[in-house]
């Protein structure tokens, strides 16, 4: 960040920040009082300095404001430099903890104002006015009456050489304070975002938990409607057939319940599967490849769908359009779903004369799963899943659903779902499971 743009980004000391302050402050009053009484004895500036009594009265005075430098960085920055020009001026004795006071302040400037405008300008007009200091006092040195301390003869004397490393020595204490102030408050600026970032991506952690756990709950929703509607709905068929025909036909009625008793079976095995996939961590229904396991239902079970929807009263047709290509395990089950629950849906409310048609069309770039059925067709439940579960399941695999009665009577069901696969001949015996379908002359 440039050192002349304001920001309010820089957070404010903390209390810890504000102790320590007070700390380094009492240290350095020790320091000074301890360098003023040292700089007096060894008579820093010969007969003519100030008495020690001055020198800790300018100790206390220059130290004490550093307790409060992060609350009021300017104004401790402008007190202190002007105590260490009069301390300089009136020859009081003590520098040496005077110019540790002098760097801390300027350079707390530069790491805590949040004005970068104000920070620059507040430090430069110091730095200014402390080179302007030192042009003066060179220039008073140079119209002096010679003491004998440094020779001036010649253009570059022993005098000119100790001036020009006074102002080489300046020019690195004050830029060296501006530097590094500007470095504390970028520094700080970066680690304040990084915090932000870090809060954000735990943030962001935490929705994206939330909502994986909501949409497995939604899936494993919509799976066990799906298993319970279809297996429930042709249970109660056959058995409803059952009780029909018990007293004349036994044959009968001992075949209906068999098929009560198949369709049991394999609602607890489902049912089984998703409980599995309940107490597992890890979903036993995809693979390390993220596939679906091949235990999970595909197309390649829409004849045995489509059979026993036949067995439970409900005559069903079956039939393939196009030359069939791979499609993703997810999108098998999908459809499959999807099938099974407009079968469900036409058994439930078709009534006794109605029958359905199952077409599987391959399009290019695409496949479509078509039910209709011949039957009547029932109003629409408030609060019903099933016509939701399906453009749910559709809308996973980016695809979309049209469900709604026909113009000539019945109901249709179309889900069309991209794929990328293209036909190959590997590809179409994958495909023979639905060999049994009967395809259009």
């Amino acid at each position: 960040m440039s050192a002349n743009s304001p920001t309010t980004g820089r957070p404010a000391p903390e209390a810890r920040d504000l102790r320590g302050d007070v700390l380094l402050a009492g240290a350095l009053l020790v320091g000074a009082i301890v360098s003023a009484g040292l700089s007096s004895i060894a008579q820093l500036y010969g007969d003519d300095q100030a008495d020690l009594g001055w020198a800790l009265l300018y100790a206390a005075a220059l130290t004490a404001p550093l307790a409060v430098r992060r609350r009021f960085p300017c104004t401790v920055a402008v007190v202190v430099s002007v105590l260490y020009f009069v301390a300089v001026t009136f020859r009081i004795p003590e520098i040496y903890v005077g110019n540790i006071a002098v760097f801390i302040a300027i350079y707390t400037v530069g790491a805590w104002v949040t004005d970068r405008r104000r920070a620059m300008l507040v430090r430069v007009l110091l730095i200014a006015g402390m080179f302007a200091w030192l042009l003066v006092t060179t220039f008073q040195a140079a119209t002096a009456p010679t003491e004998g301390d440094f020779s001036r003869a010649g253009v570059f004397s022993p005098f000119v050489a100790f001036m020009l490393i006074q102002f080489l020595i300046n020019g690195l204490f004050f830029g060296g304070a501006y530097y590094m102030g500007d470095r504390a408050y970028a520094a700080a600026l970066e680690r304040l975002a990084l915090e932000e970032r870090t809060a954000e991506l735990e943030r962001e952690r935490e929705v994206t938990a939330a909502q994986a756990v909501a949409l497995d709950r939604l899936r494993i929703a919509r799976e066990l409607h799906d298993v319970v509607a279809h297996h429930v709905s042709a249970m109660g068929v056959q058995a409803g057939a059952a009780r029909s025909v018990l007293d004349r036909d036994p044959d009968a009625a001992r075949s209906a319940l068999a098929g009560v008793e198949a369709s049991a079976r394999e609602a607890l095995g489902d049912l089984r599967h998703l409980l599995g996939t309940l107490r597992s961590p890890d979903d036993p229904t995809i693979d390390a490849d993220g596939e679906v396991a091949a235990s999970t239902v595909g197309l390649d079970a829409l004849p045995a769908l489509v059979e026993r929807a036949t067995q439970t009263g409900l005559p069903t047709t079956l039939t393939l359009l196009g030359d069939p290509v791979q499609v993703p395990a997810v999108v098998q089950v999908n459809l499959y779903r999807i099938a099974q629950e407009a079968l469900t849906n036409a058994r439930r409310h078709g009534g006794p004369d109605a029958a359905a048609d199952v077409r599987l069309r391959y399009d290019p770039g695409s496949v479509e799963l078509e039910v209709t059925n011949s039957g009547r067709v029932a109003a629409a439940r408030p609060g019903g899943l099933g016509i939701v579960g399906m453009r749910e399941r559709a809308a996973s695999s980016g695809g979309t659903l049209e469900a709604g009665p026909r113009s000539r009577g019945g109901y249709l069901v179309r889900a069309r779902i991209p794929v990328s696969g293209r036909s190959s001949p590997e590809e179409r015996v994958d495909a023979a499971p639905l060999a049994g379908s009967r395809r259009p002359s």
